[in-house]
């Protein structure tokens, strides 16, 4: 009997894996592909094309009053769907395209992070604090391993980071002491689950078949380890995946709530104050765009607008 041929969403996770994106990716991917074969009635993506995807983007804009960015991601998913599952070229587009906002983020003062951090702790203040002694984003700071910490050198490596890119940040002093000390309940950790007959973490980029008991290596084990077990999403392997990033906005809300603080404040936010604390303590820009780990400058040059100066750094005549 011939197999039956796999399902187009299948097919879309299985072209996701060969390029080695994220499963946060693949999630993403495959649920706006869901969304858009819905909105045309279950057609297949075959038997449609460039105006199907010009609707469908003109809805998410004018109906859905989506973001720039989710629009762009909503585009990139079915752009992924035409070029590398259905080798379909869509030609040019002419969808109507969400506005793009100027937006400016939430930096908190030296003074509010203290409050926030005091209100925090655990192992979910102990990530909050690499977030902002380090710049790393929540997913970066959760998917750290233990052999990306360099105590000797005082720095931390951010590997397979937003667009495929690893990049070194500064390990702040004042975590070597509670770090080394968490390392410590985690190797505990780790060996119980060794003598139960686990202790295999995913690794990326096929690793596992190269080296076959490197699962299990106290070195590729997470920095900040689940509480429980649960199974691989792909593989079916029972693991010790790292913190759920749920666990730590939740913490983090409550903390927040407990400080008083009048500000729409998320873990992404301890980066932006990151990097506005530092042009306020005067390093250049182009040393905190290599920490952040951006492209291009200009993303970096947004905190030159939120440094506690006000107004570009003119003064108000009111205070003359």
């Amino acid at each position: 009997m011939e197999s039956r041929p796999r399902k187009l969403l299948d097919q879309v996770r299985d072209a996701i894996r060969l390029k080695h994106y994220s499963y946060r990716t693949e999630q993403s991917y495959v649920g706006w592909i869901r969304r858009y074969i819905l909105f045309h009635n279950k057609q297949h993506p075959k038997d449609m094309g460039g105006a199907e995807v010009e609707a469908f983007l003109t809805h998410l804009a004018v109906e859905g009053h989506v973001s720039a960015s989710t629009q762009n991601q909503a585009f990139s998913a079915l752009l992924f769907l035409y070029r590398n599952v259905l080798n379909q070229d869509l030609g040019a587009l002419d969808a109507v395209r969400a506005k793009r906002s100027n937006y400016l983020p939430t930096v908190l003062t030296k003074g509010e992070v203290r409050s926030v951090l005091k209100n925090i702790s655990g192992v979910h203040g102990l990530v909050i604090r690499v977030l902002y002694g380090s710049g790393l984003r929540l997913s970066e700071g959760l998917s750290l391993r233990i052999k990306d910490i360099d105590f000797a050198q005082r720095q931390i490596v951010a590997r397979d980071t937003k667009g495929n890119e690893s990049r070194v940040t500064m390990l702040p002093d004042s975590l070597i002491e509670p770090l080394q000390e968490h390392f410590r309940k985690v190797k505990h950790l780790h060996e119980l689950d060794l003598g139960q007959g686990y202790g295999s973490v995913y690794l990326p980029f096929a690793l596992e078949r190269k080296h076959p008991h490197a699962d299990r290596a106290w070195i590729w084990q997470f920095v900040f380890p689940s509480t429980g077990r649960s199974r691989d999403p792909r593989s079916g392997i029972i693991r010790r995946h790292h913190l759920h990033e749920s666990g730590v906005q939740k913490t983090l809300k409550q903390a927040v709530r407990a400080s008083g603080i009048a500000k729409r404040i998320g873990c992404h936010t301890f980066r932006h104050s990151f990097a506005t604390h530092l042009l306020e303590d005067g390093y250049d820009i182009r040393t905190v765009q290599e920490l952040l780990g951006h492209k291009d400058v200009k993303t970096t040059m947004i905190y030159t607008h939120v440094l506690n100066r006000g107004g570009r750094g003119v003064r108000s005549p009111l205070d003359s």
